[in-house]
């Protein structure tokens, strides 16, 4: 499989069918590799409206041994030419923990990681529906906790609201708010994550004020979580990361992209509340 990083193509390759697909993150600060558990059509409990996977069906089917040939060959290609692989990635055209493949192929990719990428990250990118499940519950905390001479699991935990009403307008799904945030409460409590939130307009709207409020009182709830559970150690938020509408969505403009002033004003407003809580956490920025 012929490695090409290129940053934009990359990103619609896994709706082509792609088990494996290598592509430039710009959160991952380099070369990420995707690994697609759904190259067959778009699968997904929430409806993101920013959300840059194009609906679509198609005859690929998932095979643990084409992802395993295809993760080997994008390894070997990057080691070939020196390009450093920061993280595999659990990400594809829907919300990966939903897969019933998901726990044999999260097994398989973390040998082969440990095998032939130690210091490559293992990333898994869910919107926290999963984690409804104790299966998968159990399965994401035992390995985010588990101690390694070398790399680790980071957890990049979608939470694009502190409101019913705007998780609404964000995510668009059937999942209750408050059922959704007991658990992520639960599991941070547990396990460390990262938390990513995307800010964009919706339907010509801002977050509004008291969105902004409840977002950030939510954010240091869980970033204090691991309080609760102190047997855990310092398990809670890795960092926090804001990031802004960079590329084009099925159903565009109903999102679209935010002043980049106003993504600064939201960071500058979170890394205060940190401060006066005492949180360290970081908080890292993408436009």
């Amino acid at each position: 499989m012929p490695l090409n990083i290129t940053p934009t193509t990359n990103h619609r390759e896994r709706e082509k069918g792609c088990i494996v697909y290598p592509v430039y993150s710009r959160r991952s600060e380099g070369l990420s590799v995707g690994i697609n558990l759904f190259p067959d059509k778009k699968k997904c409990p929430f409806d993101c409206p920013y959300c840059e996977v194009f609906p679509f069906s198609g005859n690929a089917a998932f095979s643990y041994e084409q992802m395993e040939e295809d993760l080997r060959s994008v390894i070997v290609s990057a080691q070939n030419q020196n390009i450093k692989i920061r993280d595999i990635c659990f990400s594809g055209n829907g919300e990966p923990t939903l897969s019933a493949v998901f726990p044999e192929a999260f097994r398989r990719t973390e040998e082969i990681r440990a095998e032939m990428t130690a210091s490559s990250h293992l990333v898994v990118i869910t919107n926290g529906a999963g984690l409804l499940q104790p299966q998968i519950f159990s399965i994401l905390k035992n390995a985010a906790c588990l101690e390694q001479p070398e790399g680790f699991l980071d957890i990049w935990l979608k939470l694009d609201a502190g409101t019913p009403e705007w998780y609404q307008k964000m995510n668009r799904t059937d999942i209750p708010f408050e059922k959704l945030v007991k658990t992520i409460k639960k599991f941070v409590s547990c396990a460390p994550v990262t938390i990513q939130t995307m800010l964009c307009f919706i339907n010509g709207e801002k977050p509004p004020s008291d969105e902004q409020d409840a977002w950030e009182t939510l954010v240091c709830e869980l970033a204090n979580a691991h309080t609760a559970a102190p047997e855990n150690g310092n398990c809670n938020i890795r960092k926090v990361q804001l990031y802004g509408k960079a590329r084009p969505a099925p159903e565009d403009p109903l999102a679209s992209q935010l002043p980049d002033n106003y993504i600064d004003e939201r960071t500058a407003s979170i890394r205060r509340k940190f401060a006066d809580k005492g949180i360290t956490t970081p908080v890292e920025i993408y436009y």
